[in-house]
């Protein structure tokens, strides 16, 4: 088709520029693609993700034991169990334990990747009767959930 001397009309393109294009274009989705991927990767780029949060009597073969929201004094001791999954790069949370809105105990726990669970506990004395909270909070400080349990007789 001869498009010579008419104004407007485009050219038919070469076929090994279209696969060139084509090539170029996949390679650049690559690229970004990967970008993306490393850039999750580095640090700070997203936090764990709590799975669980519970309070409990026990810790056995790294699970919570008795969950509930009051517990006796007779215990001698209650646990704050947390499960993340994923955790995408080694990072630390807290569990800030408040009795009575005032901290008692500021657990720094590490997690490291793919997943991971961690606890915190307290020893009880008998002065710890009343409400208690856990703040589950991030390396940045934001707050991820909060544990809300009474310790009674």
């Amino acid at each position: 088709m001869k498009t010579d001397g008419f104004p407007g009309i485009i050219k038919p393109m070469n076929t090994t520029f279209i696969r060139a294009a084509v090539v170029l274009l996949f390679l650049f989705a690559m690229a970004a693609a990967g970008t993306y991927v490393r850039a999750q990767d580095q640090p700070g780029a997203a936090s764990p993700v709590l799975v669980q949060a519970v309070m409990c009597e026990a810790i056995e073969n790294f699970k919570p034991v008795n969950q509930a929201v009051v517990f006796s004094i007779s215990l001698g001791r209650v646990y704050c169990f947390t499960a993340f999954d994923p955790v995408l790069e080694q990072t630390d949370i807290y569990h800030r334990w408040f009795r009575q809105d005032r901290l008692i105990s500021n657990a720094k726990l590490v997690l490291t990747p793919p997943k991971w669970s961690s606890f915190s506990s307290v020893q009880l004395r008998s002065a710890d009767k009343g409400p208690w909270r856990v703040e589950i909070v991030d390396s940045q400080g934001m707050l991820m959930k909060t544990l809300r349990f009474s310790i009674s007789d």
